[in-house]
């Protein structure tokens, strides 16, 4: 495994960070038992991931607790989240969810606590608002780290984060990024790069990636608003040079090492419910970069796009 430092945190992360929502949410969302989604976990964990993400919408908080009792606690990072909404929510109700997210974890403290997909619309209350409760929770040692995280579907051209990580006290961020979907290149990544913010990437693989004829019908359609020039489709698949003569495994294999080798990302998050996954996962995670030729032909083709593949099939839809 590789590791880096999570922009100033001083947290040291695993380059691959375990995703605990999702479709998958570690088997529950195919109906696995308990114990096989714990079996997911630490087969993670066994490989040298040392990043796990889950949140109170997810419903694996108690998972990830139980699955990582037995390891050393100082050796992993641990990263939950909760949404809050400004017409209920008040300073008092983030230390309850903070605790209750710690109860269900069975952790004395969580080392990043994420706001959750947070609107353009909600961005100030939650900045005014809700963040002094859960700096002074850091004071107190149950937090360590305070972050946020977007909402691509609603927000795909990151309005919110744009602002969010230009002011305090948002010390990791969250945010989604592929290869058909690069605007953080240049709106986000110089920013916390120059701030020392940690980045957690999202929505890296999606169906489109996967899925030729939904990726068929998603490039069609892309062509009919105009957004790419018909002549995209001339050759079959738009992807097919991703694996062509070699160049990646897979067009998930390809877009795992695109994002992976990014200036400015920190960890990157996959999902799944099933332990041969994982290992598959991790290994194109930690694959060398595409070739530069690839990369450049990336940006140039699809550069210009935001919010494709970002369809939110999970349970959270704030």
């Amino acid at each position: 495994m590789d590791y880096k430092q999570l922009g100033k945190t001083g947290l040291k992360v695993s380059v691959a960070g375990l995703g605990c929502g999702g479709n998958s949410r570690l088997g529950l969302g195919r109906g696995a038992a308990f114990d096989d989604c714990v079996a997911v976990a630490r087969t993670a964990i066994d490989l040298g991931v040392n990043f796990l993400d889950t949140a109170e919408a997810y419903g694996t908080e108690e998972i990830v607790g139980a699955a990582v009792r037995h390891y050393d606690r100082d050796r992993l990072v641990i990263s939950t989240k909760a949404l809050f909404r400004p017409d209920t929510d008040t300073a008092e109700t983030v230390a309850e969810r903070v605790e209750a997210a710690l109860r269900r974890l069975r952790l004395d403290y969580v080392d990043i606590f994420h706001f959750h997909a947070v609107r353009p619309a909600s961005y100030e209350y939650h900045r005014d608002v809700l963040a002094p409760a859960l700096v002074r929770l850091r004071e107190q040692g149950k937090v360590r780290h305070v972050g946020i995280t977007e909402t691509g579907p609603n927000d795909p051209e990151q309005k919110m984060l744009a602002q969010a990580i230009q002011e305090s006290p948002w010390e990791v961020t969250m945010l989604a990024y592929s290869l058909l979907n690069q605007g953080a290149r240049h709106r986000i990544f110089p920013t916390t790069m120059r701030k020392g913010i940690g980045t957690l990437l999202m929505f890296v693989v999606r169906n489109i990636f996967s899925n030729a004829a939904y990726r068929r019908a998603t490039f069609a359609k892309l062509v009919e608003q105009g957004r790419l020039d018909a002549s995209i489709l001339s050759d079959g698949d738009p992807l097919g040079f991703l694996v062509a003569a070699g160049a990646a495994e897979n067009i998930t294999d390809a877009a795992y090492r695109y994002a992976r080798h990014e200036q400015g990302v920190d960890v990157v998050l996959f999902g799944t419910g099933d332990k041969a996954h994982v290992e598959a996962n991790v290994t194109s995670i930690l694959r060398p970069a595409l070739a530069a030729g690839i990369v450049e032909r990336l940006h140039t083709s699809f550069g210009h796009l935001s919010g494709v593949g970002l369809d939110l099939p999970g349970p959270v839809k704030a």
